[in-house]
């Protein structure tokens, strides 16, 4: 790690989003990642779903230049989080804190610098126009490992940074991790049947067959944007998304209140899909609009049918996309279920940095064999694309 920094730039951490202002915040963050707003971690705070219970306390790192008239101004941020576990991470260290506890030591607290519970590639680190980007990341990669230190935290962890982001990280001393989600790709098409023209015979006709499953059962589905989704909208859709934690014994990571908050901070970055039955609502999915992409959230239901999860979640996040030009639809982490029905394999990454020397050294040799395995599922899981073999 570098260890010297601009003498004119440091850093301020913030252990609320509050202590700055949302214009300042949002004029770095910029509109096209709508996880980055204000709007959305003042909601996250505001809910109780990012606190120092719930293992998520705000630590966010601001790089701020002295003026000549004696103040600062905000030219960067960092989304940062002192956490005591890893839940809602989806970058998994479970075995590293094992690892640590066996050996009679402390992996808790740590450092985060993440989206929490959104596994969605995207940027990290934000700066003002203009800027130097290596010298404010030479400044960042100094000082929140003192920090770390300081604070008696293991490590910092930089999770779902864009590809290049990660690589320049890395030149600066943070191991890289490598990690595998699915996404699907709009090559232009005009109508869903565009997309499923590029199909094997076969497989078009089974996605078309589920799709009628749900036709078939008289499932309809409105399409929620903006204004049109109520107060009332919000509570039918939290006990869809409350539904596939229970079933699983686990609590929900976000509030009820999170969902009528960021409804009404981003409304118009927000597409919630509710399918409906006999005029009653059985479940929903909620994904973020951003400038190009659909980012696929949350979900949940109160009745099972054949498909319905397919049809709520992807078919019809693709029929918006398609709709409206969107260039992705990235339907957020897990589910191989997905490769079959087009959502393409790609690469996704994380920076780790570690204080302890030996742990730092294992850490690496794990990282760099699973990195090749990961590499080489990639490559075969893309044998199994539905897509003819000339637009394979």
């Amino acid at each position: 790690m570098p260890t010297e920094s601009p003498p004119t730039m440091h850093l301020r951490f913030l252990t609320s989003i509050r202590e700055i202002a949302p214009e300042t915040w949002n004029a770095l963050a910029g509109d096209a990642y709508p996880f980055l707003q204000h709007g959305f971690f003042l909601a996250l705070e505001d809910s109780r779903s990012t606190t120092a219970m719930t293992g998520w306390q705000p630590f966010h790192a601001v790089v701020e230049r002295e003026t000549d008239t004696g103040t600062s101004e905000a030219v960067a941020l960092l989304p940062l989080f002192l956490k005591d576990n890893s839940s809602g991470e989806y970058v998994f260290d479970w075995s590293w804190a094992d690892a640590y506890q066996r050996h009679g030591m402390n992996y808790y607290p740590k450092l985060v610098s993440a989206i929490p519970f959104t596994p969605c590639p995207g940027p990290r680190l934000c700066m003002a126009p203009g800027e130097d980007v290596t010298e404010i990341r030479r400044l960042i990669s100094h000082y929140i490992p003192k920090q770390a230190q300081s604070l008696k935290a293991s490590s910092w962890h930089l999770l779902f940074p864009e590809e290049a982001e990660c690589a320049a990280f890395a030149e600066l001393g943070m191991q890289s991790r490598v990690g595998c989600q699915y996404q699907w790709f709009n090559k232009g098409f005009k109508t869903f049947d565009d997309f499923l023209v590029r199909f094997s015979s076969r497989k078009r006709k089974n996605l078309r067959k589920e799709r009628q499953k749900i036709v078939d059962a008289g499932i309809t589905f409105d399409m929620l944007t903006g204004g049109d989704i109520t107060d009332e909208h919000w509570q039918q859709f939290y006990r869809f998304y409350q539904s596939t934690y229970f079933v699983r014994g686990r609590a929900p990571y976000l509030t009820e209140e999170f969902f009528t908050l960021i409804g009404r901070a981003l409304p118009d970055r927000l597409l919630l899909v509710m399918a409906k039955k006999d005029g009653q609502y059985i479940a929903g999915a909620l994904s973020f609009i951003g400038s190009d992409t659909l980012y696929g959230r949350y979900w949940g239901c109160t009745e099972e049918y054949q498909f319905l999860h397919f049809e709520t979640c992807y078919y019809q996040g693709i029929d918006y996309c398609i709709e409206k030009g969107l260039q992705r639809f990235d339907s957020g982490a897990q589910g191989e279920h997905k490769i079959q029905r087009g959502f393409e394999p790609v690469l996704t990454w994380s920076n780790h940095w570690i204080d302890h020397p030996d742990f730092d050294a294992a850490i690496r040799r794990f990282l760099d064999e699973e990195a090749d395995y990961v590499r080489r599922y990639q490559q075969e899981a893309a044998n199994y694309l539905p897509f003819r073999q000339e637009n394979s």
